[in-house]
């Protein structure tokens, strides 16, 4: 394919992916955009970024069908709606899970044969699974009782009112927390396929030892700092211990399955565990990922740094 449109809902997700390879620059001719905007990262990638054509996650195929696709590339939970009316005008469709690291490879290796470069394929999941395996070994022989109970909880202030929701079991937020050695608290509470909003006395219910706070909307570490002075928050053991942190993110947050998230499970497992991972740099991972992308030192010490949120050290 040479015209490809990425399209739907979590349009990110597979955009962020897909800049991976260096074919993308010349074939991706329009994507979908939604809250998260990718233009200002991308256009660090993409010189010719600015040539895209964006259109709304729930445009249908009247408003892709004239880009003329040769392919367009969705989430598989878009299949049933807009990939079945693309397919019903003969558009060829390709869904991408992306939501665990298993996934995660099978989709790159797909992506790989479609832009004719499967080696780069390789590469990245090389790139991902070499850090895995070093999580993996630094947590050998942990044992169960051993794994902290940790919350991750997504904050919302929008409009004033403060919302709490915990991710899906079967999303890449729990299996993160999973992969870095903690204990996810909320796996009862949260086996729907969304977030799933929870109130501060089902937190305390839990007391959790670790908490992770992730904000998509406010800068995480600010948050923290709100719940920091909480009365009710300061009831909460991790608080007390100080074992409340603000999720990482820079552009975009670590959390979601974006290809950021080898830096969120990276980052977690120094949190989680610092005991197992004391040589764990951040920065020096921060590096490296955005090489991947093209992108090097200088340009992320200018453009990516400063624009670090959350509690990265």
């Amino acid at each position: 394919p040479q015209r490809i449109v990425s399209a739907g809902r979590s349009g990110l997700t597979i955009v962020e992916t897909l800049y991976l390879f260096p074919e993308t620059r010349e074939r991706l001719v329009a994507l979908s955009v939604g809250q998260q905007k990718p233009g200002d990262f991308l256009s660090l990638v993409d010189p010719g970024y600015g040539t895209k054509t964006e259109f709304a996650p729930d445009s249908g195929p009247e408003q892709i069908a004239p880009l003329q696709p040769d392919l367009v590339i969705l989430r598989s939970f878009m299949a049933d709606t807009l990939g079945a009316a693309l397919e019903q005008v003969s558009i060829p469709v390709v869904y991408l899970d992306l939501e665990t690291p298993e996934q995660y490879f099978r989709d790159l290796a797909t992506l790989g044969q479609l832009l004719g470069n499967e080696e780069r394929a390789r590469e990245i999941e090389a790139y991902y699974q070499e850090r895995l395996d070093a999580i993996e070994a630094g947590l050998e022989g942990l044992d169960p009782a051993d794994r902290p109970r940790v919350l991750l909880v997504q904050h919302s202030a929008q409009g004033g009112e403060v919302s709490l929701e915990v991710p899906s079991v079967a999303w890449l937020q729990t299996i993160e927390v999973e992969l870095a050695g903690g204990e996810p608290v909320w796996r009862e509470a949260a086996q729907g396929g969304g977030w799933t909003v929870v109130n501060l006395e089902q937190i305390a219910a839990w007391n959790p030892d670790q908490i992770y706070v992730v904000s998509y909307g406010d800068d995480p570490a600010a948050v923290v700092e709100e719940l920091r002075a909480n009365a009710q928050w300061q009831e909460l053991a991790a608080v007390q211990a100080g074992q409340i942190y603000g999720f990482p993110g820079e552009f975009f947050s670590w959390d979601q399955p974006d290809p950021r998230w080898i830096l969120g499970v990276n980052w977690l497992a120094g949190k989680i565990h610092p005991d197992r991972f004391p040589d764990l740099d951040v920065n020096e991972e921060i590096v490296s990922f955005f090489e991947l992308y093209g992108l090097d030192e200088t340009t992320v010490e200018a453009e990516v740094v400063p624009r670090l949120r959350g509690n990265v050290q």
